[in-house]
């Protein structure tokens, strides 16, 4: 496995991602996968936070609005972080900080498809109380992406340093 790694941090796309002075290698693609992310889960929080009842008077309904937006911030994540995972394979891969992220990121996920279908679907939204579910869903949604951006900020401070085979981080 370690072989097949090497092989993903050695191809010449990769190092030029993690290794080229030029501002359009690792910096685009670390910017851009960090602004995925703030409109992923930023556009998220904002609808948790309002179906947990910090904006009473908003209505919710139009919120649903942002789902596309919040599913291109997604794919613009899929593919930088893609870029990034195979650039660093073998840091990133054998870190369980990763799999911690990724671990969040997938059920945060899971967390927006079940509310934008079962939330923004509720005939009674905007014209009853949030449902205990709702509130349950928008809680987990935070939970799970407070987690993936802590967890995806620490793989730069736990487990293996990135081009320096077997040093890790304390």
């Amino acid at each position: 496995m370690t072989d097949f790694l090497g092989t993903l941090d050695h191809m010449k796309f990769s190092v030029w991602v993690m290794q080229s002075n030029s501002i359009w290698s690792f910096p685009t693609f670390l910017f851009l996968h960090t602004m995925g992310m703030s409109i992923v889960a930023g556009l998220s929080a904002m609808i948790d936070l309002v179906l947990l009842g910090f904006w009473p008077k908003m209505p919710i309904k139009p919120l649903e609005r942002l789902y596309p937006l919040m599913w291109l911030g997604f794919w613009i994540n899929t593919v930088t972080g893609t870029v990034i995972l195979i650039a660093d394979a073998t840091a990133k891969l054998t870190n369980w900080d990763f799999y911690v992220k990724m671990g969040f990121v997938f059920a945060g996920v899971a967390v927006l498809r079940v509310m934008q279908k079962k939330v923004f679907t509720d005939p009674a939204l905007d014209t009853a109380p949030v449902s205990g579910s709702a509130k349950g869903l928008a809680w987990a949604s935070l939970i799970c992406w407070f987690g993936a951006i802590t967890a995806g900020r620490l793989l730069a401070y736990i487990g293996p340093v990135s081009g320096l085979p077997g040093f890790k981080n304390s």
